[in-house]
């Protein structure tokens, strides 16, 4: 799970805030305690053996590194089954993605600089014995000091050439727009790959936008623009050399840093023979910083209810970039011209109306042709303005009703049984951790076969199916907890509803054993609480609640009992659906704005809320859920407003920023309501095989061996497969 902020880790490491979040882990500010110093700590959440060997061997190689354009590695430690921490020296400044956002583009002088200065640091990088690649080069990698210093960062990617090969067993790092086609797959990389990766930022930098990607060039799907066709400002010698970087067959790219660095210098008169330290204008004072170290703090918001957090600050879209200077360009003196034009006939038209044409006057809403009346701001009819939501408003929260947890704690009761063959109707598993690698043969899925839903589970062959709730008013939207030994369920349930559709008054959470013995209610405040989701570390629920009017997230924690929101959208702007990250750091969720429906991320406090995946109107998404990896988020997709026919798209994490959502393609429609067996290597799902009935289904992973998993009359939904247990 996310570190919280004043965290002690390691007993040295003092957590001040996260600096940036993906899918293997985090990525933190945080106060060395024996220097005083602040550092950064960079967080992987793979722990396995092999993980753990290969990041001990290169945080030693990377720890003896010292270059003037590269922060210093001086620690590293594993904390047992937690994660893999690797501390280097925090470098204070912006990256060239946010200097980007701020200007646009940089100019030339400046992409030369920070070229030369990236060049330096990977001539000193590739010739270490053994050679070290950082295959992760891309403008939010580039940071600024507030002394025009310049620095490549980030080397939680990097990796050790040891003879032909180089020491990595995790994923690589690509990023369309910025990798070369020989990262992708299993092509051997080498320098030459570090040398694309600048020549494309530099591109990017110069130009304001991401150039075409490399494997789709190789597969001639697409060809690069030419960067004096994007900036004609740009010299020919220096556009020359970065798209030589930038060559497709790595043969034809310089063949080593150094020689880009002399093709870069030597672009225009006033840099060839600069020589030794490059650094560029320093970024702007910041006014609000982080309170640590003595600095100003902003202001929270606070809440009044005893022992519970306060909500956090209303979300910020995560938005595609989009160069300022974009905006100026064109015939701009023209566009001003014509607004003065429109802008002195309004004048005439509000002062003398009477001039105008009889068939004008009543166009323009400034009163009878004989009025004499002043025009107020306030009868001017203003034009519909969709605001972004970096610029809106919330709308104040209305106060919740004091809740107040009882004092008697919620005994989690485990079963504890013996592990028989699967297919006969008393299995089931011990409690304990869930490992990496496999699914025990079980689903719950909820079902109105008997007149109202209720939870029943299945063995894999739908032989056996039994009825693990007798709620009154039903039950459905059930989720294992992670040793497989409890379910969380909503009640009462009265129906399988659509997105579109409210829940069922007055439901409530409950915890079930897995036998279905033990029935306890969780507690609740007037409003309804369902859409619940058992996080993997097996301390907290996220659900939705309508306790505070409309739609929101929730967590509560079963250690503490107690319920903290962490959402926190406009009033009618409604938050649900949470689907947590494999690592309990993260939550993906469904916003619904401007009518539409869309999949957004936040910390598991609630911070760095940002929409991952942009649809448009037309379609609505929803019904997130990760990959057990953490690499990949699912959901549903469909038609806005149209037929209920939904598909099944996947997004990379990683690249949920620069590349599109793909759809799978998991044979007949309509496909809902995906969940993941434990080993990710099948999907089950609400689906229709028949044009009639709705029944439960699984796949492989691939989209291979779909079979239908219940076929009674009823209506069967909700799928949760059951985690294993060793």
């Amino acid at each position: 799970m996310t570190l919280e902020r004043g965290t002690l880790l390691h007993k040295r490491y003092r957590i001040v805030e996260i600096l940036g979040q993906g899918g293997m882990g985090s990525v933190y500010r945080a106060v060395d305690e024996n220097l005083g110093v602040d550092v950064a700590v960079k967080e992987n959440l793979f722990t396995t053996d092999e993980y753990s060997r290969q990041f001990r061997l290169e945080a030693v190689i990377l720890a003896n590194l010292r270059h003037p354009n590269m922060p210093r590695v001086s620690d590293h430690f594993v904390m047992g089954d937690t994660g893999q921490y690797l501390v280097m020296d925090f470098i204070e400044g912006e990256d060239l993605r946010q200097r980007m956002e701020r200007m646009g583009t940089i100019t030339e002088d400046d992409a030369v600089m920070v070229g030369a200065a990236i060049c330096d640091a990977l001539t000193y990088l590739h010739t270490r014995k053994p050679p070290i690649l950082h295959r992760d080069i891309k403008p939010g990698n580039v940071k600024i000091t507030p002394e025009g210093h310049i620095f490549l960062v980030d080397f939680g990617l990097a990796k050790v050439v040891q003879g032909s090969q180089a020491t990595t067993t995790g994923a690589r790092a690509m990023t369309p727009g910025y990798s070369p086609p020989e990262q992708y797959g299993t092509a051997r990389t080498d320098p030459r790959t570090d040398i694309y990766s600048l020549g494309a930022t530099l591109y990017a930098a110069l130009c304001g936008m991401i150039p075409e990607d490399g494997l789709a060039r190789a597969m001639d799907n697409a060809q690069l623009t030419p960067l004096r066709k994007r900036n004609t400002k740009i010299s020919r010698r220096l556009a020359a050399a970065i798209e030589k970087a930038m060559a497709i067959d790595p043969a034809d790219r310089f063949q080593l840093p150094d020689e880009f660095k002399k093709a870069l210098l030597n672009s225009k008169s006033r840099t060839q023979h600069l020589n030794g330290e490059f650094t560029v204008a320093p970024p702007p004072d910041v006014p609000d910083a982080p309170s640590e170290g003595g600095k100003e703090k902003k202001s929270e918001p606070k809440s009044d209810k005893p022992g519970v957090p306060p909500p956090p600050p209303p979300m910020d879209e995560d938005k595609p970039f989009i160069p300022p200077n974009k905006r100026r360009r064109g015939n701009g003196a023209w566009l001003w011209f014509l607004l003065l034009l429109v802008a002195a006939f309004l004048a005439v038209a509000v002062l003398y109306p009477s001039v105008l044409p009889a068939n004008l006057r009543n166009v323009f809403p400034f009163g009878s042709p004989t009025s004499t009346a002043t025009l107020l701001p306030t009868d001017v009819p203003k034009p519909t303005e969709i605001i972004p939501v970096a610029t809106q408003t919330a709308s104040p929260v209305p106060p919740s009703p004091t809740f107040t947890i009882t004092p008697t704690k919620i005994l989690l009761g485990v079963v504890t049984e013996t592990l028989i063959p699967v297919g006969t109707p008393t299995e089931s598993p011990t409690a304990g951790p869930t490992p990496v690698g496999g699914g025990l043969g079980q689903i719950a899925f909820a079902s109105d076969r008997s007149g109202i839903p209720q939870i029943y589970l299945s063995d894999l062959i739908g032989n056996v199916v039994r009825p693990l709730t007798n709620m009154p008013g039903g039950a459905c939207q059930p989720s294992w907890s992670p040793d497989g030994s409890q379910l969380v369920f909503v009640s009462p349930c009265s129906r399988h509803a659509d997105i579109t559709e409210p829940p069922t008054k007055d439901s409530a959470l409950y915890i079930i054993n897995a036998d279905g013995s033990n029935p306890t209610p969780l507690p609740t405040v007037p409003g309804a609480d369902f859409e619940p989701a058992w996080a993997p570390d097996g301390n907290r629920i996220a659900f939705t609640s309508l306790r505070d009017g409309y739609m929101q997230v929730y967590v509560y924690n079963l250690t503490d009992q107690t319920v903290a929101r962490l959402t926190n959208t406009p009033s009618g702007n409604d938050a649900r659906q949470p689907a947590w990250s494999p690592f309990s750091n993260q939550i993906a969720y469904v916003v619904k704005r401007f009518g539409a429906y869309q999949i957004w991320t936040m910390t598991d406090t609630g911070q760095g809320q940002q929409q991952i995946v942009r649809s448009g109107q037309q379609f609505w998404d929803y019904l997130p859920a990760w990959s057990p990896d953490g690499k990949t988020v699912i959901f549903n997709e469909r038609n806005a407003g149209g037929p209920v026919q939904p598909w099944i798209m996947s997004i990379t994490y990683e690249n949920r920023n620069i590349e599109q959502a793909a759809r799978l393609k998991l044979g007949t429609l309509p496909i809902q309501h995906i969940d993941y067996s434990p080993d990710g290597n099948w999907l089950v799902f609400e689906g229709q095989s028949d044009g009639e009935n709705k029944d439960i289904f699984f796949i492989t992973a691939a989209g291979e061996q779909r079979t239908r998993l219940t076929k009674d009359p009823g209506v069967d939904f909700d799928p949760a497969w059951r985690p294993v247990s060793p």
